[in-house]
């Protein structure tokens, strides 16, 4: 399928901007993060789109899954663009700086993930088709592969607390304790 492959792009230039940030400090490969974004969201609306004849839904089921997919979206989209600072984060690759491990960073290492795979299994339990099933599996799959990326090189060598960072905070699954900690830091923000 179409949206697949172009969507399968998109985690590629993800590949290609993080060894940049480490490697080659391009400008122009900057724009590769971006570019991925955008293959991923146009993409996904176009499946979205092509694919919406087959939901066969009353109007209360599919109120409650168009909610159920806004909140995976918007905790996806704070997650990765607003609970972290925007600018050394994706602009300025620096090298070197500590790891944030507050908020939704302190509940997990790749928080992203979760909301990533909750927003696309919910489009495939909204719409009901096998299309959007497929896009779902390979997608988070591609999201799986590129944190493990991330994880393994890039994180490591951006991060020089990357390894205590590891030690305290769960991969994916988060836990009690990182439950908790995500919960007082989230409050202790909101106080100052």
């Amino acid at each position: 399928m179409l949206f697949i492959l172009g969507s399968s792009i998109g985690f590629f230039l993800f590949i290609i901007y993080d060894i940049n940030s480490i490697k080659w400090q391009s400008k122009f490969v900057n724009h590769f993060f971006y570019i991925g974004c955008f293959l991923i969201i146009t993409n996904t609306l176009g499946a979205i789109y092509r694919f919406s004849d087959a939901i066969e839904m009353n109007m209360i089921s599919q109120v409650v899954w168009i909610s159920i997919i806004l909140s995976f979206l918007i905790l996806l989209i704070f997650t990765l663009f607003f609970a972290l600072p925007f600018d050394s984060t994706y602009v300025k690759n620096d090298i070197g700086r500590k790891t944030y491990t507050k908020g939704m960073y302190a509940l997990c290492r790749h928080p992203g993930v979760i909301w990533f795979a909750g927003l696309y299994f919910s489009l495939f339990f909204w719409m009901g088709n096998p299309n959007i099933l497929y896009l779902a599996i390979v997608l988070n799959l591609m999201n799986f592969v590129y944190i493990i990326f991330q994880d393994l090189w890039t994180f490591p060598q951006t991060f020089i607390d990357y390894e205590q960072y590891k030690e305290t905070t769960p991969f994916i699954i988060p836990n009690c304790t990182s439950i908790h900690r995500m919960i007082t830091t989230i409050k202790s923000q909101a106080g100052e």
